[in-house]
């Protein structure tokens, strides 16, 4: 019995090891503080959901995205693996680097959606306060 279950253990450890040591070279987030009022009439596509923003801050300017009409997500629009001097666009849910054409979902939390990349988009915390919106690092 002591047997199964070291067996078990050891498998379980095996299984749940990752390498991580390039995750330790990802650029985590930028000093970003941003108040605006989803009433602003350059937000009024962030109103609904599945709606996105573009607004200044960050280093490549942030996107305002409604997941579902109460809960929303911000993101930097820089480029996590390469040195890119364009922002990311936006487009099906996706951020899209379009220096190495590398994709992150906005679902997921910026995980990369394209094989071989392991550095997230770089997400900042949204607190909705009425139509205030605030975005700032966690």
């Amino acid at each position: 019995m002591i047997k199964k279950i070291l067996i078990l253990v050891c498998f379980s450890l095996f299984v749940n090891c990752s390498e991580t040591g390039n995750l330790a070279n990802c650029i985590r987030s930028f000093n970003v503080s941003v108040n605006t009022d989803l009433n602003n009439p350059g937000l009024i596509n962030a109103q609904t959901p599945g709606g996105f923003a573009f607004l200044p801050g960050g280093n490549k300017g942030v996107l305002l995205f409604n997941k579902n009409g109460t809960d929303f997500v911000a993101f930097d629009r820089f480029c996590p693996q390469a040195d890119c001097d364009a922002a990311m666009t936006f487009e099906n849910r996706l951020l899209k680097c379009t220096c190495d054409e590398s994709t992150y979902s906005v679902d997921f939390g910026g995980t990369p959606q394209t094989d071989g990349f392991q550095c997230p988009a770089i997400e900042y915390r949204v607190t909705k306060n009425g139509s205030t919106i605030r975005i700032s690092n966690f």
